[in-house]
This record gives C-alpha cells, sequence and structure tokens, in this order.
C-alpha cells in the first residue's frame, strides 16, 4: 500500500475517510470540527456518535463515505491499532482499496507518531487473512491490491514524523503477517528445517547474518539437550542463529532467545488430545526472535542484537527419551528428565548457555510458550515476566503496556531452588508439583544463565496463540515482535537522555 501525507482536507480526495475520535475531552472539538465541514448538525452528530471503542459510524457525503471510528475514553497504542485492525477486517468487503485518515479535526491529542503508526499498522494488519491451505482462497482484501492507497491528513508541522512512523508501521506490518502465517502453519508445512530456511531468506533479503545448524553441527557442537528431545522425531533439528550489527559503536548487545518447537505431543508423557492440535503454535517464542530480527534488520537500531531459536518436534517414538533418564546439555550440566513434555526448558538450556558463552550479551531475553501454570494464572490477557533485574523487569513492562503485549511479574526467589533439585543429576526438569509450575520452569533456566546479572524470561503461552474476531478457532497473535523492537527504542532513548 502506497502511503502519502497531505497537509490540507482539500487534499485528503479519496474515497473513504476515516476520522478516529476518542471518547475524551478531544470529542466536543473533534465533531464541532466534522459538523462544520460537512455542514451538519453538531447536536445529531453527537447523538449518534460517543466515541466508544471500536464504534463505526458512516457519513455519506458528497459521493465518499466518511467513517467515525472511536477509540475509547483514554487511547493508547494499543487501543488506537486495535481499533483499526478491527475497522480494516470488519469493513473489508465494502472498504475501497483508497483510503484516507484525517488527523486535520482537532482530533489528535499526545504525540503525533504514535498515533499515526498505531493507526497505519493497524489498517493493515487488519487485511491479513487466514486459509492459506484452502482450495478456495478468499477473496483479496482491498488493502492488497496493486493500486491500494493510503493519505494521511495531518498539520504539516507533523509531517516529517508521521512519514517516519507510517513507514515503520509497513514494515511492522508486513513482518507481522509473515510471522501470523509462520505461526498458524500445520506442522507439516513447518518443521525445525522451515524454520532455519525461513530465517536464511530473511537474512539474505534484509541483510543479517543467519546461521543454521545441520543435526551433525548440533552433535558435533555438544547441544545434548537439544538433541535429547529431537530423538524421536523423523524430522531432524535446527539450531539458527542471527545476528544484526549496526554501523557505528553499538549502544548494547542484545540476546534473544526463542523456543522452536514445531510440534509438541508431549513426548512419552503424551498430552490429550483434545487440544493436542493447537500444538502447532509451540513455536510462538521462536516466531518472536524471527519477527524481532527482521524488523530489527530494516529499521536499524543502534544495537548488535543476536537472535538464536533452537528447533526440534517433540514426538512419540521408540527412540524417545523416556521419565527417568538423564541427559546432558550444553553447559556441562546433567538433567533429570521427570516429564518428558517439559520440553521446552530443554532446548532453552542449551540456546541460552550458547549465547551466554559464545556473545556476552549486555541484555538476556528468552521467549516461550512454556507452561499452562502461567496460563492459568494469566489467563490470555498477559504473558508471565520472571526477571532478576529490576530495571529490565519495569523498561519490559513499560513497552509492554505501550505495545498492548502485556506481562505480569512473578518472583524467582531462591526459596523455589528445591523445586528442581535432582537426586541423580545436577537439575531435574520439572518439579512434580501442581503448583508454582511457571516458576519452577523459570528457575530450571535460570541454572543456565551462568549467573547472568540482567536476564528475563517471558512466558508466552497464553498469549501467543488464542481467541480473537478474525478466526473461528485459535490464532497466533504475533506477540513478541513489536514489544522486543520497541523495547530497543526505549533504551534507546534512557541512553540519549542521560547522555
Amino acid at each position: 500500500m502506497n502511503v502519502t501525507i497531505v497537509h490540507t482536507l482539500e487534499a485528503l480526495q479519496e474515497e473513504a475517510l476515516v476520522i478516529p475520535i476518542s471518547g475524551n475531552g478531544v470529542q466536543a472539538a473533534a465533531l464541532q470540527s466534522v459538523a462544520a465541514a460537512i455542514g451538519v448538525s453538531v447536536t445529531i452528530l453527537q447523538q449518534d456518535f460517543k466515541g466508544e471503542v471500536g464504534e463505526i459510524h458512516t457519513i455519506y457525503f458528497q459521493q465518499r463515505r466518511i467513517y467515525l471510528l472511536g477509540l475509547g475514553p483514554k487511547p493508547a497504542f494499543a487501543e488506537v491499532q486495535k481499533a483499526f485492525r478491527t475497522f480494516a477486517y470488519k469493513l473489508r468487503q465494502k472498504l475501497s482499496p483508497r483510503i484516507g485518515v484525517s488527523f486535520l479535526h482537532e482530533n489528535l491529542h499526545g504525540e503525533t507518531a504514535i498515533w499515526v503508526e498505531a493507526a497505519v499498522n493497524g489498517l493493515l494488519l487488519g487485511s491479513y487473512q487466514l486459509g492459506r491451505f484452502k482450495t478456495n482462497t478468499p477473496e483479496r482484501h482491498p488493502f492488497e491490491h496493486a493500486e491500494a492507497a493510503l493519505q494521511i491528513g495531518i498539520a504539516e508541522s507533523q509531517s516529517a514524523a508521521a512519514a517516519h512512523a507510517a513507514h515503520r508501521a509497513a514494515i511492522m506490518a508486513d513482518t507481522q503477517m509473515r510471522i501470523l502465517d509462520l505461526v498458524n502453519a500445520p506442522a507439516n508445512k513447518k518443521t525445525p528445517t522451515d524454520l532455519a530456511n525461513w530465517a536464511i531468506a530473511s537474512g539474505k533479503k534484509y541483510s543479517y547474518r543467519v546461521d543454521a545448524w545441520s543435526q551433525a553441527e548440533i552433535t558435533a557442537k555438544g547441544l545434548h539437550a537439544l538433541l535429547a528431545v529431537s530423538q524421536g522425531s523423523d524430522e531432524p533439528p535446527a539450531f539458527i542463529i542471527m545476528e544484526y550489527v549496526p554501523e557505528g559503536k553499538p549502544l548494547q548487545k542484545i540476546g534473544l532467545v526463542g523456543k522452536g518447537v514445531t510440534f509438541d505431543t508431549g513426548g512419552l508423557s503424551i498430552k490429550p488430545s483434545a487440544n493436542m492440535h493447537l500444538m502447532k503454535s509451540d513455536m510462538g517464542g521462536a516466531a518472536a526472535v524471527f519477527g524481532a530480527m527482521e524488523v530489527i534488520a530494516r529499521t536499524r537500531p543502534p544495537f548488535h542484537v543476536i537472535g538464536i531459536v533452537p528447533a526440534t518436534e517433540n514426538t512419540v517414538d521408540a527412540r524417545s527419551v523416556k521419565p527417568s533418564d538423564v541427559i546432558g546439555s550444553y553447559s556441562g550440566k546433567t538433567i533429570e528428565i521427570i516429564d518428558t513434555d517439559a520440553e521446552g526448558r530443554l532446548i532453552l538450556a542449551d540456546g541460552l548457555s550458547y549465547m551466554v558463552r559464545h556473545f556476552q550479551p549486555d541484555v538476556l531475553i528468552n521467549l516461550a510458550t512454556l507452561t499452562g501454570s502461567t496460563v492459568r494464572a494469566l489467563g490470555y490477557q498477559a504473558a508471565g515476566l520472571f526477571c532478576n533485574n529490576d530495571r529490565l523487569a519495569e523498561q519490559l513492562s513499560r513497552t509492554g503496556e505501550h505495545t498492548g503485549e502485556r506481562m505480569w511479574r512473578f518472583p524467582i526467589w531462591d526459596a523455589y531452588k528445591d523445586d528442581i533439585k535432582s537426586d541423580v543429576a545436577d537439575v531435574r526438569n520439572l518439579s512434580g508439583k501442581p503448583v508454582a509450575g511457571g516458576i519452577s520452569a523459570a528457575k530450571f533456566l535460570e541454572v543456565f544463565i551462568d549467573e547472568h546479572t540482567t536476564w528475563a524470561h517471558l512466558d508466552i503461552a497464553g498469549v501467543a496463540f488464542t481467541d480473537s474476531e478474525f478466526s473461528a478457532q485459535k490464532s497466533a497473535t504475533g506477540y513478541g515482535v513489536r514489544l522486543l523492537t520497541d523495547f530497543l527504542e526505549t533504551l534507546k532513548a534512557e541512553q540519549e537522555a542521560t547522555n
């Protein structure tokens, strides 16, 4: 979609015009401006439109449609983005490929870039459609057509900020939709090798380094925990290393590790069949790292960023690892297997150890669809945050509030260490207790970070794949892509403020 910036109402000539309006103090002035522009009674507009979240009021004026889009009483980035995404999705059969968004009706408050990026990103994400593998493909969204165009009307003094925000929003949406496709894909279309190929293709296109190790290389490097999980599958594992290096001296080195289990049966500790089909999403952490690395390479922030994804299936076979087995790991520590369905933490153990020992990042973050325990605690509204650094926890939480990819911090006190103590190995992979499962999983991962002092583990099991108005069943959310990239913006702003 071609995006242009204009500065007057007369220049907004597209067939459809969206005017976002919040339900706070901005609403009265905005409706007065709209009423004056189209020659209708402001009283009637106030009666028909309340500015509630997602409210759409259509006005027909001089051979065009004007949509008043409600944003709710206190809209932030997440609310604006969701309102525009829902608008684009719900009206997909009515919209023209050419559309305008007006911020020229006294309807803009706060930072210009936030509203523009949220609006553009939301509109583009609203064009996403499932059904890649249907024989009868759905009709293309109007915004997917070659002639699709978006005009943004905004004051000339805000033109540069708006253009930058719109460009970033389009990049983000493009990558986010590819990540949605990746997570929504069935396991037979998304093997560990497929994940490696996705990263390699992205790296070539956007000029960042990608290495994808074969099973032979993984064996030679001694990634024993990853090999143990994969040994029950005919699909070979992959260990994917991505690296973006900025021009000039980087502000910091950031390490990202994502769990890449492309399908999880639970292994010999097999899962119930009722919802096992949803386990195609057990690589949501890997997808977040893939998406973040691609957006970072395209937007080029001043950070050295490394992404690592250990990828495998966890399936059932005579060769599968068994409960009571003791396996090795890249770190050299031995692990007693209590439950083969606690496999994600095993492959993350190798990914974290390799990251710390070979790249020594200043900040270490891992993401994983790891435990049902965190879902039971937080539902589908927030990820679980486990962090050993208060400042990092606050930075991530603040970024999550801004992006709408929320999280809630849990303790990782040493009082929980006994939950992973083993009699026969250095550590066991499951406490076996019906309580604090998310915390004990975090304590397990902590064993493999070599006492890194700025580490965060995000358990995204409840937020990576869930219900929405865009699908009949659970589907991918793309959680983590914007969170991680905006987190770098937070770090950059803080460092610039202190210099």
